[in-house]
């Protein structure tokens, strides 16, 4: 949801627009070049949805991420597998609270760990958030 809201023009990609804008509908008109140039400059090229998870995760100061991550998951795995769902999964989050979109959902899909029978290695899928998708760097 967050990052559909910052990549204004639906581009998949955070650029300064999208920042100056987002700064813009939050009543901050004028973000200094350097400031803008700056968050950019954080994810050290192009910010897409994998970059900015990562970032996401890299800003949790003061809790442990993956620790606060991994228990949301859990709440999902009574059984304590390890896996949620994808279905059921995805059912939540395009009904509950801050709704995802499906092309959304689709996104975070696409880079999330599934064994074959559709369930979603959350564990996997954590690392990735708090640490990056090594494959991509």
């Amino acid at each position: 949801m967050a990052f559909s809201c910052i990549d204004q023009n639906r581009d998949g990609i955070i650029c300064k627009a999208d920042l100056r804008e987002t700064y813009s509908q939050l009543g901050k008109v004028s973000v200094p070049e350097e400031e803008l140039d700056a968050m950019l400059q954080e994810g050290k090229g192009p910010i897409n949805f994998t970059v900015f998870l990562t970032l996401f995760g890299e800003k949790l100061n003061g809790t442990d991420p993956e620790e606060a991550i991994l228990s949301a998951f859990r709440m999902f795995d009574p059984s304590g597998k390890g896996v949620v769902n994808k279905d059921e999964f995805k059912q939540l989050l395009l009904t509950q609270a801050d709704k995802f979109s499906p092309a959304e959902v689709e996104q975070m899909f696409a880079l999330t760990p599934m064994d074959l029978a559709g369930n979603i290695d959350y564990k996997s899928l954590c690392y990735i958030i708090t640490h990056g998708d090594e494959k991509e760097e």
